[in-house]
């Protein structure tokens, strides 16, 4: 985690085990607005044609789930062996999470050029195709949990009051992220729900699609320490 995340993390020093639930509560809720989350989740459900809310709502579960699972996973061996990650596991991890971002906003770009927008006419007006698969939103999860793993250090190791105190803000964080990005997901699908919105997204898509990967490119440079990372 940096900048605001490192803030808010520093609220449950020496607090009580409700503070130190109550900050992993917002950590988690918060998680999901990080700029390579947003890349990621804008790609993902752009590139399927089937964009109702309730089918976004469950890619963004299945995509929480997978990020939460990896969280619990690599923050109970910090959590033990109180300390963070290596510096290399974690920077492979983050140079992983970036790969992901530049493949998604290649596939969406691909999938622009090969006419996947264009609506075709039904009987309720438009041809829509599954997107993703839960299997594939999950193991994009799986791959992000890894990447942000590391950030759970802050605040298990923020003076908690007991480890298993640490232990509960742990499943917290990882509960939490998980309903943010159902959140987050719901509400893209929502948008892209409208039919005018919907419609735009074909002049959109070879934009967002540069955009994400301009952001996996640099990701993957801030994680080898060659651009920085202010987020």
């Amino acid at each position: 985690m940096f900048g605001l995340d490192d803030w808010v993390a520093g609220l449950s020093n020496g607090g009580s085990i409700a503070v130190v639930v109550a900050v992993a509560v917002l950590l988690g809720l918060r998680h999901a607005t990080d700029p390579d989350h947003i890349a990621a989740v804008t790609t993902l459900v752009a590139s399927g044609r089937e964009r109702a809310t309730g089918a976004a709502a469950r890619l963004g579960a299945w995509w929480g789930a997978g990020h939460a699972l990896t969280l619990v996973v690599f923050g109970i061996p910090i959590l033990l062996a109180d300390r963070y990650l290596p510096d290399a596991l974690q920077r492979g991890a983050e140079t992983a999470v970036a790969a992901l971002i530049v493949f998604l906003a290649v596939r969406l770009i691909v999938r622009w050029k090969h006419g996947a927008f264009a609506l075709h006419s039904t009987h309720d007006g438009s041809h829509r195709h599954p997107v993703r698969s839960p299997a594939g939103a999950f193991g994009i999860g799986l791959v992000h949990g890894m990447g942000g793993s590391a950030g759970v250090g802050v605040l298990l190791l923020a003076a908690t009051p007991s480890p298993d105190s640490a232990l509960l803000a742990l499943v917290v964080l990882a509960f939490f992220t998980s309903v943010s990005m159902t959140i987050v997901t719901t509400g893209f699908g929502a948008l892209l729900s409208v039919r005018t919105v919907a419609r735009s997204l074909t002049a959109a898509a070879p934009l967002l699609g540069a955009a994400s990967l301009a952001f996996g490119l640099w990701y993957a440079a801030a994680a080898w320490s060659l651009a920085p990372y202010p987020f």
